[in-house]
């Protein structure tokens, strides 16, 4: 893997000395044809005309053809690319951030590390984002847009509670929440599975959820005290709330319990807020968002990075046309654009000033500038799948030993990320 890693770095270095390599057979004369896939919903409609248009006009000799692809399943689908083996083929290929390991591992993706520091500025990327991409210093998939989790807040209940300050540090978000729980007025509504949430708090606490070691195995670590002690919060918020103990975010949605007008808090995405004010009309205007309290005020919570990373498969026709593609998705307009069309953080640090006066993406920016990814291994994907992360946390709120139950967690993830080692 290493050698071919080496092989592939000086390729295309050579590639960039001679001004780009695997290009189409008809470059030379006549009209390419870049075919771009982009997830259901990572952005509208009209945004993907106005930039076909554009990047069409600033590069005559380029067709660009979008499709659009369902979440579900996508991963047969990018393999199929990735190895040939489909009858689809794409230049350009939005993934999850938390996905890209495994199509790395799998191979078939160009290495993009030279284009990513003379072009794309891969100094300022957000390393949620950016890390996922990367293996042994090489990078694969780059970064494109992020989202990541905040606090959605009643601004009415906030007002009749007295909370006219909001809070900066854990101890201050207890105490407001403390206020906030009264009667049949919940002051968080948090569900007892919601382990993107309880991954933040761990952190936060300088635990992880598993790390990789020697031979490459691995080894899970929620019965760390560290991550014991981000559970131990994780609890002492979640009791002052109705939020289920046995069920996660979407069982039910936690934006249809927040609309029905009793909740102050719920924690997730701040794009949230258009299903609540959907279920909701009357709370148009009173959603407000902050970022998730640090354990002390001058640092925000830990957060997971969700988002999209773009990558270029090996078997592209059109490498050059492929990284245009990239060059033009990442820049400045076409982030500032992405960014305010849909709410979401760009992709590097240093454009997080273009979402200024949108509340929500403007309580993300902090969160993401240091937000975290799940651990780099390829069989991540199948933790989430079997989520042995949930019974544990739904056995801490239930009264069962933590220490115990994190063990048996931790031994399960360890079970699935060293399979095949």
């Amino acid at each position: 893997m290493k050698r071919r890693f080496l092989a592939v770095s000086i390729a295309l270095v050579a590639c960039t000395a001679l001004a780009g390599c695997g290009q189409s057979a008809g470059s030379a004369g006549g009209r390419q044809k870049v075919t771009l896939w982009l997830m259901k919903g990572s952005a509208s409609d009209e945004f993907i005309t106005r930039f076909t248009d554009s990047f069409e006009k600033e590069h005559p000799a380029i067709d660009l053809e979008v499709k659009i692809q369902e979440w579900t399943g996508i991963g047969k689908k990018v393999d199929a690319v990735l190895d040939g083996t489909g009858k689809e083929s794409a230049d350009v290929v939005e993934v999850g951030n938390t996905q890209v390991a495994q199509y790395i591992e799998n191979g078939g993706i160009e290495e993009l590390t030279i284009e990513g520091l003379r072009e794309w500025g891969s100094k300022d990327w957000l390393k949620g984002l950016s890390d996922p991409g990367s293996i042994s210093g090489a990078q694969y998939g780059i970064p494109w847009y992020a989202a990541n989790r905040v606090v959605i807040y009643n601004k009415d209940l906030f007002a009749n509670a007295g909370v006219k300050a909001l809070p900066k540090n854990r101890q201050e978000w207890i105490q407001a929440t403390q206020k906030l729980d009264k009667g049949d007025q919940q002051g968080i509504y948090l569900p007892g599975q919601n382990w993107y949430v309880l991954a933040g708090f761990v952190w936060d606490e300088g635990g992880e959820l598993a790390v990789e070691t020697s031979g490459g195995q691995w080894a899970g670590t929620l019965d760390d005290e560290k991550a014991l002690a981000g559970m131990e919060f994780y609890k002492q918020l979640q009791a002052l709330g109705e939020g289920p103990k046995g069920a996660d975010e979407e069982t039910p949605p936690q934006s249809e319990v927040f609309a029905r007008g009793r909740v102050a808090q719920i924690i997730g995405p701040p794009g949230q807020a258009a299903a609540i004010e959907a279920a909701n009309p009357a709370l148009k205007g009173k959603i407000g968002f902050f970022p998730i309290p640090g354990k002390t005020s001058d640092k925000v919570g830990s957060v997971l990075t969700g988002g999209s990373d773009l990558i270029i498969p090996e078997r592209t026709g059109n490498r050059r046309g492929a990284v245009d593609v990239i060059t033009a998705l990442v820049s400045e307009k076409w982030q500032t654009e992405l960014a305010r069309t849909m709410s979401y953080v760009p992709n590097k640090t240093t454009l997080a000033h273009v979402v200024e006066g949108n509340e929500g993406a403007t309580a993300m920016a902090p969160g993401a500038a240091q937000g975290r990814a799940t651990p780099k291994s390829a069989r991540w994907a199948e933790v989430e799948a079997k989520n042995p992360i949930k019974p544990f946390m739904t056995a801490v709120l239930t009264g069962q030993d933590p220490k115990q139950a994190a063990r048996t967690a931790s031994e399960e993830i360890a079970k699935v990320l060293s399979t095949g080692r």
